[in-house]
C-alpha cells in the first residue's frame, strides 16, 4: 500500500534537500579552490618564499576561530596531516607538533614540525616553526568578521629545507597552502551546518 500523499510528499521534499546539498558539498570546495587562485600571492626573495592571502572564509567568526585553532583535532580535516597535537600551554601561547605528507603530482615526503602558536583570540594566530623540514617558517593571520563570513589575512614567510620544496619552489607552497585552506573552508562550513541542524548546503 502507498505511503499517504503528505508523507510522500514530505520524503521527496528531503530527498530534493539531501541531493542538493550532497551536490553543493562537492561544487563548494572546487569553487573556493577556484576563487585561491585570485586570492594567494607568492614571490620569492634570495633563498625564502613570501606568501600573502586574504580570503572569505564561508563561516562566522567564531566557527572560523574554532576551525583555524582546532590543533588537536587538525588532522582530521587536513590531508596531509597524520598526527597533530597541542604538547604545552601557557595562556594563549601554545606549543603545537605536527608530522604528516605533503604531496605535489607524483611526489610526496614526510614531515614534522614544532610550532610556537600565539594566539590574540578571535582576532590574530602568529606561529613560529621551532623545529621541523624547513629551515625558518613564521606566519601571521589575522582575521575579521564580515556578516555570516569571514575575511582572513594571511601572511607568511618560508624558507624550504625539503628536497621537494626546494625542487618544485613556489608552485610547491602555493599548492600546500591553498589545499589546507579550502580544506579548512569544507570544514567550517560543515561545522556552521551541523550548529544549524540541517545538511550543509541545504537551505
Amino acid at each position: 500500500m502507498p505511503p499517504p500523499m503528505p508523507y510522500r510528499s514530505t520524503l521527496m521534499v528531503y530527498l530534493t534537500r539531501w541531493l542538493r546539498a550532497a551536490l553543493l558539498l562537492c561544487l563548494c570546495p572546487l569553487a573556493f579552490a577556484a576563487d585561491l587562485d585570485n586570492s594567494v600571492v607568492l614571490e620569492s626573495r634570495g633563498d625564502a618564499f613570501i606568501l600573502d592571502a586574504v580570503i572569505e572564509f564561508p563561516a562566522t567568526l567564531r566557527v572560523a576561530w574554532e576551525v583555524l585553532t582546532d590543533f588537536d583535532g587538525m588532522a582530521t580535516f587536513l590531508s596531509n596531516l597524520t598526527a597533530s597535537r597541542v604538547v604545552a600551554r601557557s595562556g594563549n601561547t601554545l606549543l603545537v607538533q605536527q608530522e604528516g605528507n605533503a604531496r605535489y603530482g607524483f611526489f610526496s615526503y614526510a614531515f614534522t614540525s614544532e610550532r610556537e602558536i600565539r594566539l590574540k583570540p578571535m582576532k590574530r594566530i602568529s606561529a613560529r616553526q621551532l623545529s621541523g623540514n624547513a629551515k625558518r617558517f613564521t606566519s601571521e593571520l589575522e582575521l575579521t568578521p564580515s556578516g555570516n563570513t569571514t575575511r582572513i589575512r594571511y601572511h607568511a614567510e618560508v624558507v624550504p629545507d625539503s628536497g621537494l620544496a626546494r625542487t618544485f619552489g613556489g608552485p610547491f607552497i602555493r599548492h600546500e597552502v591553498e589545499e589546507q585552506f579550502a580544506s579548512m573552508a569544507a570544514e567550517m562550513q560543515r561545522r556552521e551546518a551541523a550548529g544549524r541542524g540541517v545538511p550543509a548546503g541545504a537551505s
